[in-house]
């Protein structure tokens, strides 16, 4: 986890570093896909079962669509926690600005491997998330996030997760 921070700080470095670095204005060719790298706490309210996690999350900005609640966008990620407890998933989320805060609510159903973390009662598993994040510059961000894993009682037990966590993204 502390190899990841450094990653984390050598990026946010690099990337301040660069974009002031230069007096000439450089023009860049956004793709309009974006990183999200996360870490944080897995099941932060469960004593017994939290462990940290780390993840990644691409979305594509030419996939948006405006419809009366905001922009909404595809997400697509991955998340491991150091109990070995995995979640692939992919969804929907919302961009909301204000100046340089972004307000991003999402939803991504996904597929739940409990490793050896916390039985959470089925397989399908439901992420609902609240990020907010600071514009550090035109293609980076850091922010913090919150979501909430749960089965809809899909399964005999539905004792979902809460997680928070730390986002480093990055358009390309």
């Amino acid at each position: 986890m502390k190899n990841f921070l450094k990653i984390l700080l050598v990026l946010f470095s690099t990337t301040i570093i660069s974009e002031k670095s230069s007096g000439e204005e450089k023009t860049k060719i956004d793709t309009g896909h974006k990183y999200n790298i996360y870490t944080g706490m897995f099941d932060f309210s469960d004593e017994g079962k939290k462990s940290q996690i780390l993840g990644i999350q691409h979305l594509n900005d030419n996939l948006f669509r405006d419809i009366f609640l905001g922009t909404i966008k595809p997400v697509t990620g991955f998340m491991l926690t150091a109990d070995s407890a995995s979640y692939l998933y992919t969804g929907i989320q919302a961009e909301y600005k204000i100046g340089k805060l972004n307000l991003t609510p999402s939803f991504t159903p996904g597929l739940y491997h409990e490793g050896d973390g916390k039985d959470l009662g089925h397989m399908v598993e439901f992420k609902s998330e609240l990020q907010l994040s600071l514009d550090l510059s035109q293609s980076t961000e850091f922010g913090f996030s919150y979501n909430h894993l749960s089965n809809a009682s899909l399964g005999e037990k539905n004792p979902g997760a809460n997680s928070y966590m730390f986002n480093f993204v990055k358009s390309f």
